[in-house]
């Protein structure tokens, strides 16, 4: 029998416009480590299309198995298992990277993990990594759209810890991390992707 594999219809829609803006910011061979993995479709889609990348996937441990099942049956030499990350944790699996990427984990984690989130991505990304983010943001205290506004509700039905995250603070976190933003994108369906460079100095 098999096992059908977890799908999501956002990431479909959104791998395209993701990969425009990673292939400019992952261009050259290296690591890169992947917060959230979710389904393995954007794991899938940009170690396909970025081969000279080593794309390391990981998500929460109970998230780890279903995660695998995209993976594991892709077999690519450049998508290996994905490992299981806990952001608040101060043993991450990876001690070094070239890039972080990141999709809709900040508003799902609890707030009082963002600042666990960018000191950890601190500690292993190399002086000039990149790391990218995407996900709603408020600006200024203020959603970009009604439709935000109403999913951020949706978000603290669920979960009270839970919350479109306000754009100046996330900054403030990354800077604190020695973290400098260059790109601020925006992106289908009400979404940002941010781009940070790990300062050198």
């Amino acid at each position: 029998m098999t096992i059908p594999l977890p799908f999501s219809q956002a990431c479909e829609n959104n791998k395209g416009p993701i990969l425009a803006v990673l292939k400019r910011h992952f261009s050259a061979p290296g690591t890169v480590l992947e917060i959230g993995g979710g389904t393995g479709q954007h794991a899938l889609h940009f170690a396909t299309q970025m081969p000279h990348l080593r794309w390391q996937s990981s998500d929460l441990p109970d998230n780890v198995d279903t995660l695998n099942l995209r993976i594991q049956a892709a077999g690519l030499p450049n998508l290996p298992p994905a490992c299981a990350l806990d952001v608040t944790q101060p043993s991450w699996p990876l001690s070094t990277v070239d890039y972080v990427f990141s999709a809709n984990t900040l508003h799902i984690m609890p707030a009082s993990a963002n600042p666990h989130f960018f000191s950890g991505i601190a500690n292993i990304l190399r002086p000039g990594g990149v790391l990218c983010v995407y996900g709603p943001f408020k600006y200024q205290g203020a959603f970009t759209t009604e439709s935000n506004a109403r999913f951020d509700l949706r978000l603290k039905g669920n979960n009270p810890l839970s919350g479109v995250r306000d754009f100046e603070n996330i900054n403030r976190l990354a800077a604190e991390s020695e973290l400098a933003l260059v790109e601020d994108n925006a992106m289908p369906a009400n979404n940002q992707l941010l781009v940070w460079v790990k300062r050198e100095d």
